[in-house]
């Protein structure tokens, strides 16, 4: 089923609606969110692309397979790991205010965590700090099939990579950990004595006007409405070991006689600031713009964050920074968590805003559908950095 919508509905006059873009580009647009959500498996997307002479966005596919609505524009969905820029964000801001020191050990706000003297606040949010990842514990993903509701604290979550010990010595290389993310929160609500929900709520969501941008308590496992569904192929224990199904369950989901799991309703304390915020495509796009054009940071925390990463490297490079990354030319970050996919960037010279939202995280075969979409759009528009 598909429902495509060219732009959102709006009440304002029309000589107020901004511009759409040109009828090939959206063509070519419409079809790469078809192909891939076809090869892919995708359920729903929801789509827009901003550029300086017109806009576009879509609306394809179903929000929830069992009553067969039709996915809207405005439906909330889980964003993931876009969260991170969020969380970044009041870091740098402490930063500024002298709070917290980029360039510190952890250890002298938190005494607890392995290599802690020679990991500074830097490291985490560049994914340097070579601590273990949470996730990737094998009794995480059976936990998270067991008790799917169940309310995990932060601490829980360190204890889970502490017990692993550190992937590498500090700064050795890059290695994407959701730990660092989660310790960068809890180091904020040290030096603040607030949560990390309420640090990003007044310090990101409000000051931007994100009407429909939330940051869930412990708990709060529904979606607000309208909301897709969202969907994974197997169990989060196997697609710890591998996202590809076998050979014949690929065959039977592509017919349609094998149906993804729902499981929107994951208590988002299991991704925690690392991933739980819940948006719209039109929030995360005006968000993502205003976050790439330096309306969150001061003037020289900017320009070190856009320093942090390479000028440009092709789209799927790995070029992480301060709690963002490239894509070619754009910057920003993707999300992938069971049940969403998102990809949000915005190229400050071109002026390009890209946002994708995919209702399963990967496909049946493997492939991560929103980033996959997105790719394809910077292709068309020629900064995709290839």
């Amino acid at each position: 089923m598909s429902h495509a919508v060219e732009s959102s509905t709006t009440t304002a006059p029309r000589a107020l609606e901004p511009p759409r873009v040109d009828p090939a580009l959206a063509g070519a647009f419409d079809s790469a969110v078809v192909s891939t959500m076809q090869s892919l498996s995708v359920p729903g997307v929801i789509a827009r692309v901003d550029t300086p002479t017109g806009s576009w966005s879509t609306a394809h596919g179903v929000a929830d397979l069992r009553s067969g609505r039709p996915i809207d524009a405005g439906d909330h969905v889980r964003i993931g790991s876009v969260t991170k820029t969020m969380v970044a964000t009041v870091l740098l801001q402490l930063s500024d205010e002298g709070l917290i020191r980029l360039d510190d050990p952890v250890s002298r706000i938190r005494d607890d965590v392995p290599n802690g003297d020679a990991i500074t606040v830097r490291m985490l949010l560049d994914m340097t700090s070579g601590l273990y990842s949470y996730t990737e514990d094998s009794y995480f993903g059976e936990a998270m099939d067991r008790t799917p509701q169940r309310v995990w604290t932060s601490d829980e979550l360190l204890r889970i990579a502490w017990a692993h010990g550190p992937d590498f010595p500090p700064g050795a290389r890059f290695r994407y950990s959701n730990t660092n993310t989660v310790l960068a929160a809890a180091l904020a609500e040290q030096v603040t004595g607030r949560s990390w929900r309420d640090l990003v709520g007044e310090r990101v969501i409000r000051p931007l006007g994100l009407a429909q941008t939330t940051v869930p308590e412990p708990g709060d496992h529904l979606l607000p409405s309208p909301s897709a569904r969202g969907y994974l192929y197997g169990t989060n224990a196997s697609a710890q070991v591998s996202v590809q199904r076998p050979a014949d369950e690929v065959t039977a989901i592509r017919n349609g006689t094998v149906l993804p799991t729902d499981v929107s309703e994951l208590d988002p304390t299991w991704i925690d600031a690392a991933g739980a915020v819940v948006s719209t495509v039109s929030d995360v796009a005006d968000y993502i713009t205003a976050l790439v054009r330096g309306g969150l940071s001061s003037p020289a925390t900017q320009s070190e964050r856009v320093a942090s990463i390479a000028d440009v490297t092709p789209f799927d490079t790995v070029n992480y920074g301060l709690g963002w990354q490239g894509f070619g030319h754009l910057v920003g970050h993707d999300g992938a968590i069971p049940g969403y996919q998102t990809f949000a960037g915005h190229d400050p010279k071109s002026g390009v805003t890209i946002v994708v939202v995919c209702t399963v995280r990967d496909g049946p075969a493997g492939g991560r559908p929103a980033n996959t979409i997105a790719r394809a759009f910077a292709d068309r528009l020629g900064i995709s950095g290839s």
